[in-house]
Parts: C-alpha cells; structure tokens; sequence
C-alpha cells in the first residue's frame, strides 16, 4: 500500500475488511509522508470532510466506506482494497441463508457468498470514479481475484479497464496520465 499511496502522492482510500486488518496497517504505516485518517479516531462523517479537506489524504477504512461515499476529482485517486469481502460465515444471517441453500441441494457458497462478495467489491472499487473525469488506480491486493476459480466472477463485475499485477506498470500508467 505504502509504494501505491507514493505513486499517487496519498488521495487514498485503504479499505479493509476488517478492524484487526485495518489496526494492523496504520499501525505498519504510522511513518507514511501523508496525512493519515483512520476510522474510529473521528465520526465517519469528519473523516471525510477532513479527507476531502486535506491535499495528499490517506484514508484507512472499513465496510461503512466502501458504499455511498463519493469524492469527486484529484482528491481520491487510489483505492486499495486489501482482501476480496467475503462475508463472515459465522455472521448468523449468513450461517442461516447458506444452510437453507445447503438444505435445498445449492452451493452456498457460489450461489450466495460469491456473488454477495462481488457486489460489494464492485461498490469499493466505485469509491473512485465519481465523475467523467476521475482517473486513478484500484488495487486489490487479494491474490485470490486471479488464483481462484471464482476470481473470474469478481472481474466480470467490474467496469473494463487496463489491468495490471506490475507495480512499475501502475506507476506508467499514473505518471503518462498527468502530463
């Protein structure tokens, strides 16, 4: 995440899957040359008045950021998504709905888990292009999205766009962009 906030300068959103996963970065990232939020610390709203408020932002956040925010324009221009946000299976709701399934003969996992995952990714991946002329980079740093069968389900909901799993490629891309 640290070598992506520096291809764009920070204007990040860090988005995790969970608060240990989320405590963990700004505890690796404590030392980062840019303004770091992270959620708790503020209400959710002055966070991201702050974000938009502050040039070179860095935004750590969990699920409430990941749908219904929007930042228009150079001040979001990364999003980095740390894993693929599979629901817990032991939420109760999800234990009940992938039992049912079970009990009726389905495959809970890709006829309800999966496609649940893949929407919201999708909607964490659209925290970046608000408008016509948004640009920037969305990393999704699960190495299941190209490993795993089911990756391809994820892609497929995604707006098509240049791809990459090389670094130095993001950072052409970024910097071809700005002039």
């Amino acid at each position: 995440a640290r070598a992506l906030c520096d291809i764009t300068r920070g204007r990040a959103f860090l988005l995790f899957t969970s608060y240990k996963n989320l405590e963990t970065a700004a505890s690796r990232l404590v030392d980062l040359p840019y303004p770091m939020l992270v959620q708790g610390d503020r209400p959710a709203a002055a966070l991201l008045e702050q974000f938009r408020a502050t040039p070179g932002a860095v935004l750590l956040a969990t699920a409430s950021f990941w749908e219904g925010v929007d930042v228009v324009g150079e001040a979001l221009s990364l999003v980095v998504i740390d894993k693929l946000p599979f629901s817990p299976p032991d939420d109760p709701l999800v234990a009940a709905r992938s039992r049912l399934i079970a009990e009726r003969g389905g495959d809970a996992f890709r006829t309800y888990q999966v496609p649940r995952a893949a929407l919201a990714l999708k909607q964490g991946f659209g925290r970046l292009i608000r408008h016509r002329e948004d640009r920037g980079i969305v990393a999704v740093l699960d190495g299941r999205l190209l490993s795993r069968p089911y990756g391809k389900t994820f892609l497929k909901t995604l707006p098509d766009c240049a791809r990459t799993a090389d670094l130095a490629e993001a950072a052409a891309w970024w910097t071809a962009g700005a002039s």
